[in-house]
């Protein structure tokens, strides 16, 4: 079976040794590191094993850390100091990234679990996107052809929430709200499911104001356009209602109420999650050719390298893609017979 792959996300923070403590754990079986050596043996892993590819990983001696370095890598990483922005860190991120990106195009990799990146090393680094999501959905378009639409779901073991807007401000994101945001949400939601052998997700959809405007006292958007959408989700066959009281709506989801919570801006959505506890917290990217899968958290640069990251949430990121991966294998088989 082939690997999941994990980027190392930025050298400075805690991504490489969350890493090397899931290894440790045991947690990592059938993964591969792609990042930096020099990296990799100062966040603590004994013994690292290069190979050239990711499907060498037969090849890894038993306590080994299997890694493929990618090209380009600036050399001293490791020296460079912890906790701190700096470009070569955020180039070496993005490297990472886009390996592992054409390795899982290329059938080298099952699914791809990306560890912390940070935004303002990404951006020193001249990379032209703000963070994952962006940068994964311009790398998984093919030559030719648009960039796919994509949605951030954030999901533990009782919520899953996918949101329409992401990292914009709550102005911003409140402009970019429209019909076809919320229709084109809910429809990437349902396939992201259906793609997982979930083949009719019940899907809630929150309202942007208190009380999901109550009749338009409270704001019209519900009534100008998230309703409207919901409703031409339901014409599509779709199993969508909505949209409900925010405040309200994922109490009902965790009950089992619904499968997944649909949510207009970033805020919404993730504080329920993260509120239930971040280091069981995923991040997925729905929308992809691919399942790719992160920790709720960041680099955390303010404990990088003092030996008190935990290591949970990228176990729980690692469990998901293996999850997300295997269902929509045995979709495909399905689908095929």
């Amino acid at each position: 079976m082939m690997p999941l792959l994990i980027t190392q996300g930025d050298p400075a923070g805690i991504g490489p040794e969350i890493i090397v403590r899931a290894f440790e754990q045991g947690d990592l079986a059938g993964c591969v590191v792609v990042g930096d050596v020099a990296v990799m043996r100062r966040a603590g892993s004994p013994m690292t094993a290069v190979i050239d590819s990711p499907l060498d990983l037969l090849q890894v001696p038993p306590g080994c850390l299997p890694l493929v370095v990618p090209e380009g890598l600036a050399p001293g990483l490791a020296a460079l100091p912890q906790g701190s922005i700096d470009a070569r860190n955020g180039a070496a991120a993005a490297a990472c990234i886009e390996y592992a990106v054409r390795a899982v195009q290329a059938g080298r990799g099952r699914a791809i679990v990306t560890a912390p990146i940070h935004k303002e090393a990404l951006a020193a680094a001249g990379v032209p996107y703000p963070g994952h999501t962006e940068m994964l959905q311009a790398l998984a378009a093919r030559p030719g052809q648009p960039v796919p639409p994509v949605r951030m779901m954030l999901a533990n073991d009782e919520l899953r929430v996918v949101l329409v807007t992401i990292h914009v401000s709550l102005r911003k994101a409140i402009e970019a709200l429209d019909f076809d945001a919320v229709l084109d949400t809910v429809r990437i939601a349902h396939a992201a499911a259906a793609a997982w052998g979930q083949v009719r997700p019940r899907i809630a959809v929150a309202g942007l104001n208190p009380h999901a405007g109550e009749g338009g006292l409270f704001g019209d958007e519900e009534l100008r356009f998230i309703g409207p959408a919901v409703r031409a989700a339901a014409a599509e066959a779709l199993d969508v209602s909505g949209p409900f009281a925010p405040d309200t709506v994922f109490m009902r989801a965790r009950r089992g109420e619904f499968d997944i919570v649909v949510a207009m801006t970033h805020d919404h959505g993730l504080i329920p999650v993260k509120y239930l506890g971040v280091e069981q917290g995923v991040n997925v990217t729905l929308g992809l050719p691919f399942v790719r899968t992160s920790p709720d958290h960041g680099t955390a640069f303010d404990i990088a390298g003092r030996g008190l990251a935990d290591p949970a949430s990228l176990v729980a990121a690692v469990r998901m893609a293996r999850q997300l991966a295997g269902a929509a294998d045995q979709e495909g088989r399905r689908a095929a017979d």
